[in-house]
């Protein structure tokens, strides 16, 4: 489906022309008919060639440019009307301004009512006027509703139209501006809207406003049909569940849930008149939504829009800004940045504006917050500006200074702690405060590794406190004397040894802890697999504990790391054997 808006002045006969398009009457309120003018949407359609187009007829009167932004903001093409018999007229030039702004750049121009003026005229200067647009040149014909004449000509120009229009990204996250909202008896809520990207299913589930409040596809229909499934583009009614049709206006929006930020600043590239000639108090026309903003001028091209709610953006989004008291579009506006940094200090607008001459607004947003996930990039409208750890977009410089911090973490506890071993990865976590992936990239370019959950230096001597070294000195005295005797938890106690204490002594190297207060020297090992191999294979716990002159304290865990280092093998019945492999 190809969706077109149309635009002109008042009474030069759009309603009529897209009437003799398609055989339906887009005027549906009964003042637009018994006036004669459209005052609000009006949708149509019909096949053209094989495509079908939906026409979104829009009011041409003044008193309804905002009605008729709403209509044109999400389309990409346009069917520009002028009445030969008037020409070029004051709302010609506030349609043409907007869609220039909106950066509309297909469409077809019809000079309609040939049958009552020359055309000719009008088709040159209307076409110089739309040439000198983001249109530029396109084609142009002369129609006459009443007689027939030009219509079959239109069609052919419309069909050409449609070859040149881009296709839409129908597995792109939904926004659906909501440009009309009402109650069907039996079937509740209706919202309507252009469907400019992604997917509808019956049964979807849609967020809705900045609470993401959830709700559900109940019903689909697109001209005038039911559907399962609806793909960009397309004008489409959405039936829905959860939500109350007093609880939406025009200009709100339908979202995939999680897909989309809402904001109220934004920083944005202008089109058209120069920041300095703008006033401050403007309306932002986007999608089908209307907001009031505040503008402050960053640069001639660049400026900060304060808006009075916010909206579902992104970088990309293009909309325009309207002056409602002069009646004019002074400039049409490309979100540069959805989420751009405060300016509170003096010289900050100078310095923002210097900031994204030199900086990509993604690689700036990158930048001030360190780490940013991915997913929230691509909420914002933006890829991610360089490489990635994991699902994380790091700024530049980012892990060598982690890397930094890590390392003098870990000097600061060993230094304020000599009994630490080094710094707990929970608390290197907490103190941090970065993705457990940007740890895992950082942490092999410190010098510093993992043992037991704690990251230390392994090239770090660690000595022990003067106190420590002299009790370990008494144990190394005691167990020189006897290997396997080790020393009861009350002699350790006594000499100040707790388990602390005994975690540095066997970092240090001095003591091997074998179980809960049992510690023996660090080369107890080798010279109990020498005693045990003068035994009769296999041995038992009894006779290698007689023969290692200890207690079942010492030698039931003794032999336990015996078996978990290789130098013995536990057969079934608890007796063991000496591997061939073992000193």
């Amino acid at each position: 489906m190809h969706v077109v808006a149309t635009a002109g002045h008042v009474d030069h006969g759009k309603s009529t022309l897209v009437k003799a398009l398609t055989g339906m009457e887009p005027d549906r309120l009964d003042e637009e008919r018994r006036r004669g003018l459209t005052v609000d949407l009006g949708f149509v359609w019909t096949n053209v060639a094989g495509a079908t187009f939906a026409f979104v007829d829009v009011p041409g009167h003044q008193r309804f440019v905002p009605t008729m932004l709403a209509g044109t903001g999400p389309v990409a093409a346009v069917l520009f009307v002028v009445a030969a018999d008037e020409g070029w007229q004051a709302q010609s030039s506030e349609h043409l301004s907007a869609l220039d702004a909106f950066g509309v750049q297909h469409g077809v121009l019809a000079v309609t009512k040939a049958d009552r003026a020359d055309p000719e005229p009008v088709l040159a200067e209307a076409g110089e006027r739309l040439a000198a647009s983001s249109l530029g040149q396109v084609s142009a014909v002369a129609v006459s509703a009443r007689t027939g004449e030009g219509i079959d000509a239109l069609r052919a120009e419309l069909a050409a139209l449609g070859r040149k229009l881009p296709a839409a990204d129908t597995g792109a996250d939904v926004r659906l501006w909501v440009d009309r909202a009402f109650t069907v008896r039996g079937a509740g809520t209706v919202v309507t809207g252009t469907l400019g990207a992604g997917t509808l299913r019956v049964g979807d589930e849609l967020a809705f406003g900045r609470d993401e409040r959830r709700c559900v596809v109940r019903g689909l229909q697109s001209l005038g049909r039911a559907h399962d499934t609806v793909e960009a583009v397309a004008r489409v009614a959405v039936n829905l569940r959860g939500l109350d049709r007093h609880d939406i206006d025009r200009g709100d929006a339908l979202l995939t849930p999680n897909a989309w930020r809402y904001t109220r600043e934004i920083d944005v590239r202008l089109r058209g008149d120069k920041a300095g000639d703008l006033n401050h108090e403007l309306v932002l026309h986007l999608g089908a939504a209307a907001i009031p903003c505040r503008v402050r001028p960053l640069a001639t091209d660049l400026a900060r829009l304060s808006l009075w709610t916010e909206l579902p953006l992104r970088a990309g989004d293009r909309g325009l800004l309207r002056d409602p008291g002069l009646h004019r579009v002074p400039a049409g506006i490309e979100v540069v940045d959805p989420r751009p940094p405060g300016l509170r200090r003096r010289g900050a607008a100078r310095a923002r504006a210097e900031e994204l001459a030199h900086r990509d607004a993604a690689a700036g947003y990158v930048h001030r917050h360190g780490v940013v996930a991915v997913e929230e990039l691509r909420a914002l409208g933006w890829a991610a500006p360089g490489p990635c750890v994991g699902r994380w977009a790091v700024a530049e410089g980012l892990l060598d200074r982690l890397a930094g911090r890590i390392r003098d973490l870990v000097a600061d506890r060993c230094a304020g702690d000599p009994l630490s071993s080094g710094l707990p990865m929970e608390s290197l976590r907490r103190e941090l405060g970065v993705p457990d992936d940007l740890l895992t990239a950082a942490l092999p370019t410190t010098g510093l590794v993992v043992r037991d959950g704690i990251v230390l230096d392994p090239n770090v001597l660690r000595t022990l406190p003067e106190t420590v070294e002299r009790a370990v000195r008494v144990v190394e005295r005691r167990l020189g004397r006897d290997p396997f005797v080790a020393p009861e938890a009350h002699d350790l106690a006594e000499l100040g040894l707790g388990p602390k204490q005994l975690a540095a002594a066997e970092r240090a190297g001095r003591l091997v802890r074998i179980a809960d207060g049992v510690v023996l020297a660090p080369d107890a090992f080798d010279a109990a697999v020498r005693v045990l191999s003068a035994l009769p294979q296999p041995f038992t716990v009894s006779q290698a504990r007689r023969a290692l002159g200890t207690t079942r304290r010492v030698a039931v865990p003794l032999l336990e790391r015996l078996d978990a280092e290789g130098h013995t093998r536990r057969a079934p019945d608890g007796t063991r054997t000496l591997r061939r492999s073992s000193p």
